[in-house]
């Protein structure tokens, strides 16, 4: 079996291409119990004009289409930064085993920054959850993308 950090490497390529399309560079795959990438996706609400277009949805309808089923029993999501509150849900209606994500999202993450969604004891289904996985990469290639859209310092 391959590591959280080859996988979350596979994230980071994805992030890469929606950082090269201009959109926020966010990247997931979905792993099946085989070890086999099933779903992969990228941030794209801009080009799809979709606010639901992030990456942890577009990797799960991947693979959802791929296995022919919305249920992903055995399946972990690799994402490069921290869910919001509508990808924690769609991870938890679509049964994941497990979440693993790189960076944090201090403004909307509902893992660990803003709430632990995952940890409410209302949900019919748990997901074991992993953070921190190749963060400081993941965090760079944010900053880097940030950078390049302000502009050097003094201009505007």
């Amino acid at each position: 079996m391959r590591s959280d950090e080859f996988y979350m490497h596979r994230a980071l390529d994805q992030a890469h291409q929606g950082f090269d399309a201009g959109e926020v560079p966010v990247g997931a795959v979905v792993v099946d119990a085989a070890g086999e990438i099933v779903g992969r996706g990228f941030n794209a609400p801009v080009a799809r004009h979709d606010p639901s277009a992030h990456a942890e949805i577009r990797a799960l309808r991947d693979a959802g289409e791929r296995l022919g089923n919305y249920r992903l029993d055995g399946c972990t999501l690799y994402v490069t930064l921290e869910p919001c509150l509508m990808c924690t849900g769609a991870i938890i209606q679509a049964r994941l085993s497990r979440m693993v994500y790189g960076a944090a999202e201090p403004r909307s993450g509902m893992v660990e920054s803003k709430a632990n969604l995952f940890a409410q004891p209302w949900h019919h289904h748990r997901v074991e959850v992993l953070g921190g996985v190749l963060a400081t990469r993941a965090a760079r290639l944010m900053r880097d993308f940030f950078a390049a859209r302000r502009g050097p310092p003094g201009t505007a």
